[in-house]
């Protein structure tokens, strides 16, 4: 099952918010990870915690609870603002410069 391409920011009570996200437009239809793993971290000698995957180009990496934080420096790097969680049954994404919570529009 692929990601949503459809998002909408909520608050910490799941409740939408106005305005939503400005980033929103640049979202893919990615498909689930082939596998579940940090490349960048394999790469490295790295572990990873939790994996995130980026809703602009697709690209999987490691969360900002993993030692080297690959998600967050492929926005940092790239300037790719959103990535959405790859963990089996959780569907929710941030996008970063927003600072948002989104999940995925009901419809």
């Amino acid at each position: 099952m692929s990601a949503p391409s459809s998002w909408v920011a909520v608050d910490h009570d799941g409740q939408p918010l106005d305005p939503q996200c400005g980033h929103l437009d640049q979202v893919i239809e990615v498909p689930d990870p082939p596998a579940h793993e940090c490349m960048d971290c394999i790469v490295e000698g790295s572990t990873w915690v939790n994996l995130r995957q980026c809703l602009v180009c697709g690209g999987v990496r490691c969360c900002d609870n993993s030692p080297r934080r690959h998600a967050t420096g492929h926005w940092a790097a790239i300037g790719h603002p959103l990535i959405r969680s790859a963990q089996p049954g959780e569907a929710w994404a941030w996008c970063y410069p927003d600072e948002l919570s989104l999940v995925p529009a009901e419809g």
